[in-house]
């Protein structure tokens, strides 16, 4: 394609002998050309006074590091002292610490991932040490983009457990080496280099698979390299060089090449490696997006409750479908184009044509949004609002799927008006794929919207959350650029509450404000797991709500 690949260097443990490691880097750029950046894993500072003394002279600038050089944080307490900040910060001229964990995009576009430290066997977690949290904070916001297909890099000290496994064996005690966690962490980013340290020792694992063969589409490989430390006296390797074009720019035929050397995935063993290896890593369970058939919703017209007299149902698309007639006979106008929504670059469980979609909860289709029964719902006419394209939030929506999705909150705020009820939205953009607006009745003579409010408003706070209320004809997109983690509120008065999610959030927040004792007074029904309906008892409500539904929706049209 034509794109220059950066030049790299990855490092193994330099323990304090800085001057060995720049001088052996400028040899190296004098006989092959510059290298863009310096990546070194493992324990970067020394504990002794020489190491110590050889810092101070880059520390103070008396000595400069000859490339841009990336370091990962302290591997034992005695290291510590090296690092002022958690968040990462620039030590001496040239030199960088990353941070406790986080993702480093280069110019280029280059995604480097990365994780300081060894994993906590204890808590609180000592400085050193990273936890399951750290994981999952790092994990879950590149995951749960539909566009992930993992990163070019991943940096650790520790070796992922297990990594040998179906490749060439390392010099190295296989029953001590290695961090289940940190398998587990390579396993969900699927990076294509992956470098780590600490063990002393030199090992460049044959490269690996990403995906299942027959099963599923094939992806990039993954290599797997650890480094020794520098000057080892057993002369092994601690300097890798390569270069590498960031996947964000490659040919995708390109990128997903298997070489012959080839081998399976070291962390998809047996169903007994999975449950120790889920004993021993970080588990995103409890943070990640609840399993997806919770919504699942229908692009069929075999939906049960057919038309009732008022109208026949408008399809949008020329896609196929029958058309409708005028009453004079002749064709209603037909698209000359079936229409083209957005799709995900991988499997969705919220894109209507899905084919894992259950097809018995689908309420109402327009031209670009669908309504569907919430599965697990909190009450009986929970609703979900969702775009038919791939679209992760509502501030991604184009103007036409936002004009159709305000004319069904307006139909349903009339359909639950006639019913004596308000209605609650709420969007959380976070550990989510595809946007899901929730659409919550609340019965007048339960609360107030003031009440509403307060409740979400002191429960947030209850959990060091703040919401900020927002003018009612803001456009979200002017305080939340797509790609922004947030949750959303919007109430029946079109107040909005809005927070901007930092680290942690709780997935079912907005159901348990809900259906807490201020509100709905039904928290047993938080968590929508407690809240399934047989099949049988789904397709029922489902088909009661289509009909008291139809005289609101605006997809059905006069005979």
């Amino acid at each position: 394609m034509g794109d220059q690949p950066m030049r790299v260097l990855a490092c193994g443990d330099v323990e304090g002998r800085l001057t060995a490691l720049f001088n052996r880097v400028q040899a190296i750029q004098k006989k092959t050309g510059p290298f863009d950046l310096l990546l070194c894993v493992g324990e970067f500072f020394g504990t002794t006074p020489e190491a110590e003394a050889e810092w101070q002279q880059y520390k103070t600038g008396a000595k400069k590091a000859p490339i841009h050089t990336y370091i990962l944080g302290a591997a034992s307490q005695e290291t510590v002292k090296n690092f002022p900040s958690a968040d990462g910060c620039e030590l001496a001229d040239n030199i960088t610490y990353l941070g406790r964990r986080g993702v480093f995009t280069g110019v280029s576009g280059l995604q480097i991932a990365y994780v300081s430290g060894r994993e906590a066997q204890q808590e609180p977690a000592p400085a050193h040490c990273f936890t399951s949290k750290d994981l999952s904070a790092l994990v879950a916001p590149l995951t749960s983009s539909s566009k992930f297909r993992g990163v070019d890099i991943l940096l650790t000290s520790q070796w992922p457990r297990g990594v040998w496994h179906y490749g060439n064996n390392p010099e190295v005690n296989t029953k001590l080496c290695g961090s289940g966690a940190v398998a587990n962490l390579a396993d969900k980013l699927k990076p294509r280099y992956h470098f780590a340290a600490l063990e002393g020792a030199h090992y460049e694992r044959l490269p690996y698979r990403n995906h299942v063969v027959l099963q599923e589409n094939a992806q990039h490989v993954s290599r797997f390299i650890a480094l020794a430390t520098v000057n080892n006296p057993a002369k092994k390797k601690y300097l890798y060089a390569f270069n590498i074009i960031p996947m964000k720019t490659m040919d995708p035929s390109e990128l997903v090449k298997q070489p012959q050397d080839v081998t399976e995935n070291p962390y998809r063993g047996s169903a007994k490696d999975k449950t120790d290896k889920q004993k021993t890593s970080f588990s995103t369970t409890e943070e990640e997006e609840e399993p997806a058939r919770q919504y699942f919703f229908d692009m069929s017209r075999k939906q049960g409750g057919g038309p009732r007299g008022r109208g026949r149902k408008r399809h949008p698309d020329g896609d196929g479908r029958e058309q409708q007639h005028h009453r004079d006979g002749h064709h209603q106008g037909q698209p000359k184009q079936p229409r083209r929504h957005p799709q995900p670059s991988g499997p969705c469980w919220f894109c209507l044509a899905s084919p894992q979609v259950e097809k018995h909860l689908v309420i109402s289709i327009g031209t670009n949004c669908y309504v569907a029964l919430a599965k697990g719902g909190l009450t009986p006419h929970h609703l979900l609002i969702l775009p038919i394209g791939h679209y992760q939030s509502v501030v991604e929506l184009s103007s036409e799927v936002v004009e159709e999705m305000e004319k069904y909150k307006s139909a349903l705020k009339s359909f639950y008006k006639s019913k004596g009820e308000r209605c609650v939205l709420f969007e959380r953009n976070y550990r989510s794929q595809h946007l899901q607006l929730q659409v919550v009745p609340v019965p007048l003579d339960r609360c107030t919207t003031e009440d509403i409010k307060e409740a979400f408003t002191v429960q947030a706070q209850e959990q060091q959350m703040e919401l900020m209320e927002i003018p009612q004809h803001t456009d979200l997109k002017q305080i939340a650029p797509p790609g922004t983690p947030y949750f959303y509120v919007e109430l029946d008065s079109g107040e909005k509450l809005f927070y901007r999610i930092q680290k942690h959030f709780p997935l079912q927040f907005g159901r348990e404000v809900l259906a807490s004792e201020a509100l709905l007074n039904i928290p047993t029904r938080a968590d929508w797991k407690e809240c399934k309906q047989s099949r049988e008892e789904e397709e029922e409500s489902c088909r009661q709500l289509r009909d008291e539904f139809q005289p609101y929706d605006f997809t059905w049209e006069e005979d």
